[in-house]
Formats: structure tokens, C-alpha cells, sequence
């Protein structure tokens, strides 16, 4: 990527001040995705012993979604105007970010194998530059369009859809509901943080707060909390043969899986595109993967190995490109001014249509 560090003015951070290249910028975006991929993986290998220790999938969603909610209570307060000021974007997020997501991907693994469902899910990244481009009507680069045949045809080898393929058309249509879900988390984090409703960019930690408040609200219903079996949560359960106690795979999931995964993913979609943030977002099934092989000794076969390859290969050429943004002005030194928008500068760079 080409060096468009300006002369004379450059991106700022609303809130730190502190001048930053696009490129940088583009950098610390990708950085972001990596980690809430590996975050959001990692919620897999630690909700399976719970599961298996006598919890319902779904309330051990529940738990995730209600105990991050409860974590991110103090900024909810604090971007108390954002209900206010942006409520639809909040209960979108909730509606479709959180609860949506959640609970399609639940009901579909009732019906069909876990791997289709997968597949399907990550199917978001196509159906992202499906929006961008016939929605939004915006350009998207080629190396995002690859990157995404790649990642899915990646996918599909590391979670072995070929194998126990059942065809339940409700199992199908749930697993694109998610997939559809999945792609308003990636739409709705970016909504408006160009400014170009003539709006303040809403801050992305108060939506989120206010996202995962919505959909405890909403999996309450469904979930019935008050039939869990709360014992669970004071024993051990058992991890590939090792017992950890319960509370702490619990924590695990809400303050790293949830918390942490959401304000990572938020920021990189902020700082990258919702397009290629998508992409590399698949790498989280291959982190689900390999921490299922190391923690609960679910063993990869080789064309798994291979598959996760593949994915790591479309994220990277996905990555490389960026949408196109409207140039504001000339600058001297040839190149596009890294505009800031919602206190985060956002790359300016272009890619090929």
C-alpha cells in the first residue's frame, strides 16, 4: 500500500489528537479484526463444556449476551443520548448484531449439521459486497471479491460441509438468517460513521452497550432464563479430560468472547470497510477450529489444514483493498487526505472495480 502521509494537515483523532497516516490507520483496522476473530473463535471450545455439563445452547447464549450487557451497563450510561440520538440504529444492532445472529445460528444447528451451518453463517462476506455494491451502489475492489471466494471455499474445507450434508430447507433458510444477520453486525457498525447523514458519528462502544442490552432483552423471551439449571455454574466442567471450573469458561466467554470481540470487531469495521473486515472475519471459524483441536482434542484432518490455509490466504488479499471514498479536496502531494469521522481516521485508499 502506497505511503499517503500528507504534508501540511493530516487525520486526527477526534479524541486523542493524535495525527494518524491512513495507512497506520489501515494497519491497527487490521490488527482489530485479527483479534476480535480470535475472540469470537474462542467462544466455541469454552461454551461446548458448558453444554455438555448440562446447559441449554441457548442459555448459555443468554448468559453470554445478559452477562455482557451487565459488563458494558457503565457506558450505556454514559452515551445515555444515543437513544436519543440514534435509536434505530440501536435496536438494529441489537435486533440483528446480537439476538438475530444468536439465535438463527441456535435454531439452525437443530436441524443441520454444525459445518453447513457454519458455511452458510460466513456467507456474510459475499452478501456484504452483495449490499455495498447493488445497495449502496459504491465500488468494491476485485481483491475483495477474491478474497471472498477464497474465504468461503476455505471455509468449506476446514468445516467439512461434504460430510452428513442434510437438506432441511427450514435448517437452510436459519443458517441464512444468521448469514443476513451477521451482515447487518458489519453494515450497522459502519452506519454513519462517515457522517454522511449530516450527523455526529454515533460512538461505536455506546452502541455496542446499547446492542447487547437490546438483545438480552430480546433471547429473554426465548432463553426463559429462570429454567436454567443455575448449579451448573458452581461446578467443574470438563475441558478434553481437564476440569475448569465453570464460572471461569463463563467469564471467558462474556468478557473475551463478547466484550472484548464486539468493541474489536466494531473498531476494525470503523477503521477498514464492512467489506473486508467480513473477510478476514472468517478466519474465526479456523480459530474455532484450531482451539477445538487444542483444547478439546477435536483432532484436523489434513484437507482441514488446508482449508484453513485458503481462508488466511483471502483475508490477506482482501485486506489489501480498500472502497473507494469521495476526495474532498486536492492535496499537494498528490495523493487523498485520510478523513477522520466518528474520531477515527478512516483510509482513503482506492481499489480497483
Amino acid at each position: 500500500m502506497h505511503d499517503t502521509t500528507q504534508s501540511g494537515r493530516s487525520g486526527s483523532s477526534g479524541r486523542s489528537g493524535i495525527s494518524r497516516a491512513p495507512g497506520s490507520s489501515r494497519g491497527f483496522g487490521l490488527a482489530l479484526a485479527l483479534v476480535s476473530a480470535f475472540a469470537f473463535g474462542g467462544s466455541g471450545p469454552a461454551a461446548k463444556p458448558l453444554i455438555e455439563a448440562g446447559l441449554e445452547p441457548l442459555h448459555v447464549t443468554w448468559l453470554r449476551v445478559a452477562g455482557a450487557a451487565f459488563v458494558m451497563l457503565p457506558l450505556a450510561w454514559r452515551h445515555r443520548a444515543l437513544v436519543r440520538e440514534r435509536p434505530g440504529l440501536l435496536v438494529g444492532f441489537g435486533l440483528l448484531a446480537v439476538a438475530g445472529v444468536q439465535a438463527c445460528y441456535f435454531a439452525a444447528l437443530s436441524r443441520i449439521p454444525v459445518g453447513v451451518a457454519l458455511l452458510i453463517e460466513y456467507l456474510a462476506p459475499a452478501l456484504v459486497l452483495g449490499w455495498v455494491r447493488f445497495v449502496q451502489r459504491r465500488p468494491v475492489s476485485r481483491s475483495a471479491g477474491v478474497g471472498v471466494v477464497l474465504a468461503v471455499g476455505g471455509l468449506a474445507c476446514v468445516v467439512r460441509v461434504w460430510s452428513g450434508l442434510t437438506l432441511d430447507l427450514l435448517g437452510l433458510l436459519l443458517a441464512l438468517g444468521a448469514a443476513c444477520c451477521q451482515v447487518g453486525y458489519f453494515v450497522l457498525s459502519d452506519h454513519g460513521s462517515d457522517g454522511s447523514d449530516g450527523r455526529r458519528a454515533p460512538d461505536p462502544l455506546g452502541v455496542i452497550a446499547y446492542g447487547l442490552l437490546t438483545g438480552a432483552a430480546v433471547l429473554t423471551v426465548p432463553a426463559r432464563p429462570w429454567e436454567m439449571e443455575w448449579s451448573v455454574l458452581g461446578r467443574e466442567a470438563s475441558m478434553d479430560g481437564t476440569a475448569v471450573p465453570a464460572a471461569v469458561l463463563l467469564g471467558w466467554i462474556v468478557l473475551v468472547a463478547t466484550v472484548a470481540a464486539y468493541l474489536t470487531g466494531v473498531l476494525s469495521v470503523r477503521r477498514l470497510s464492512p467489506q473486508v473486515a467480513g473477510v478476514v472475519a472468517c478466519l474465526e471459524a479456523v480459530i474455532a477450529t484450531v482451539l477445538a483441536w487444542v483444547l478439546l482434542g477435536e483432532h484436523l484432518a489434513p484437507v482441514q489444514l488446508f482449508g484453513g490455509a485458503v481462508v488466511l490466504l483471502g483475508a490477506f488479499i482482501a485486506q489489501r483493498s480498500a472502497p473507494k471514498q469521495r476526495q474532498e479536496e486536492p492535496v499537494a502531494a498528490g495523493g487523498k487526505e485520510g478523513a477522520v469521522v466518528g474520531g477515527f481516521p478512516r483510509d482513503t485508499t482506492e481499489g480497483r472495480t
